[in-house]
């Protein structure tokens, strides 16, 4: 039987005004426990009444909490707001992991208002028992529902920096470490970075520490499973090594070395390079994989297979490098003349020449007389079209400053003037006699710390300085999206077939979608589990 208003402040007077054993108006908590069973006025009260004297009526404790559930479901939010509200008055002892389990349940509201108090409740009972807490939150991000799992990852992700250090004890973070990787198993692209972020504030790993970064690219070979062959046509599992990859890559340094990822990815990957396949259908998964491995090869330390390796670098950067046509009446005097793939060819051509330096002797004494003369032939056909393309790329931009370079098709130019001066630069390095390996060039795609190229065109600059100083912007890596691919045609003469197809991509972020890039989780238990 429903409670009305009268009675429920007739009890509630009873137990405030009782100063030493409540526990003998048992009676009075059960009739404001009836309650919510009872219209609007008397739900609210309900709602302030049940936790105020929760502690004092152990017996009636799940009674008392189930109580307050029913009002946190009420279809009336403002009863919700205020049960919600009150909820943390519940989180003592065993209480606690089920009161977080309930609350991080109510992340799923649509009201903004609702939202925010169930935030609010979560953080105030953190602050009482983190690791209680983190049970409840990780229960659900294991179990729950799919939109429960998304925003208590999120909550995670935004809060957990904001907690005081005392809250965050290492026993915690331990906890909070040893759940996350069971998470890890089965994620969406999305979930992997944020979980990443989260790894990233602990304090036993900070990433500004030689130690935690290293931790990390621990952690990140494990859920790469680097110790299996990729199986290039399972675009799951080549988005899986593309996501860990691009969470390694900010980490690594002289003294965080990138070999696991590397040597990896010259044994197993780069044999299968146009096999790839990718679950995001507008991304060049082949330039992707490049641009990774040629980023990571400058912190890439002793290699235990480094000659094998080189050497399929060096098959590969031969398939990108074509040879030049036959002259008149060759049988290939008919045939279009082959095309310069710009962008694939600084990837593997930095790769080659970073790796290169490990063994400098590769060129002369590792392969064959005959195939050195095919190589060089190779780079110096490269190296006839680059100077064309330079030229005219100069043309275009001489005088453009400020505002005018600011164009799309003026940043696509800039950029590839980058490109085409960073591959220029190597290859004068190959051609040395012997091979040099001494030159440095900044990633066409990489941002460099100077003035953007407003004075490109005033001056004649040589190939090294206008690499050096044009830039263009780079899109967060953290965005769930990937702009097109953006294509510029440049001025017709002797070499325009062949590089008119330039493509520059922007390297956006990680997939979107709630679709499993690691793997599909099973069916979840749905409605209220608490």
């Amino acid at each position: 039987m429903a409670a009305t208003v009268e009675e429920l402040y007739r009890n509630y007077g009873i137990l405030a005004d009782e100063k030493e054993d409540l526990s003998k108006h048992k009676d009075a908590y059960q009739v404001i426990l009836d309650g919510v069973k009872g219209g609007p006025k008397e739900k609210r009260l309900a709602a302030q009444f049940i936790p105020k004297f929760f502690s004092s009526f152990p017996e009636l404790a799940d009674a008392a909490i189930n109580a307050q559930l029913d009002l946190c479901e009420d279809e009336d939010v403002s009863i919700r707001r205020q049960a919600i509200k009150e909820l943390p008055r519940f989180a003592s002892g065993e209480n606690l992991p089920r009161v977080a389990d309930i609350l991080t349940q109510l992340l799923q509201t649509d009201d903004s208002a609702e939202f925010n108090q169930v935030n609010t409740a979560l953080i105030s009972i953190f602050k009482i028992d983190a690791k209680g807490t983190m049970g409840g939150l990780f229960s659900q991000i294991l179990q729950g529902e799919d939109i429960v799992r998304e925003r208590a990852i999120k909550f995670l992700c935004t809060k957990l920096k904001m907690m005081p250090d005392d809250t965050m004890t290492k026993e915690v973070e331990d906890y909070i470490f040893i759940e996350t990787k069971k998470v890890l198993e089965d994620v969406t692209g999305e979930e992997f970075v944020l979980l990443m972020r989260i790894l990233s504030v602990l304090g036993m790993m900070r990433i500004v520490t030689v130690g935690g970064r290293r931790w990390l690219v621990w952690l990140l070979v494990g859920l790469s499973f680097l110790e299996q062959a990729l199986n290039p046509t399972d675009a799951d599992s080549v988005d899986r090594l593309l996501q860990c990859t691009r969470q390694a890559l900010p980490l690594f340094s002289k003294n965080v070395h990138s070999t696991r990822f590397v040597t990896y990815f010259c044994e197993f990957v780069l044999p299968n390079l146009s096999l790839l396949t990718s679950p995001v259908a507008e991304l060049d998964i082949q330039l992707e994989v490049l641009k990774l491995l040629a980023e990571m090869s400058p912190y890439c330390g002793d290699m235990d297979k480094l000659e094998v390796n080189l050497n399929m670098l060096f098959e590969k950067l031969l398939e990108f490098m074509p040879l030049p046509p036959e002259e008149e009446n060759g049988e290939n005097a008919a045939n279009e003349e082959p095309k310069l793939q710009f962008s694939y060819v600084e990837c593997l051509l930095f790769s080659f020449h970073q790796l290169g330096k490990k063994l400098p002797d590769f060129l002369i004494d590792k392969i064959s007389a005959e195939k050195l003369k095919d190589f060089k032939i190779r780079l110096q056909y490269f190296a006839r079209g680059l100077q064309v393309y330079i030229r005219q790329l100069r043309v275009a931009l001489q005088g453009k400053t400020g505002d005018a370079l600011k164009t799309e098709e003026n940043k696509i130019k800039v950029v590839a003037l980058k490109i085409t001066n960073n591959i220029n630069v190597l290859i004068k390095d190959l051609f040395h006699n012997p091979p040099s390996y001494k030159s440095t060039v900044t990633l066409s795609w990489k941002p460099v710390q100077k003035a953007e190229a407003a004075a490109i065109g005033q001056k004649r600059q040589s190939g090294e300085d206008i690499g050096a100083t044009a830039t263009t912007k780079k899109l967060p890596t953290n965005l769930p999206r990937r702009d097109a691919r953006q294509i510029y045609n440049p001025p017709s003469g002797k070499y325009s077939a062949s590089i008119g197809n330039f493509s520059y991509e922007q390297r956006g972020g990680f997939r979107g979608g709630r679709g499993r890039g690691f793997g599909g989780r099973g069916n979840r238990s749905r409605g209220r589990i608490y």
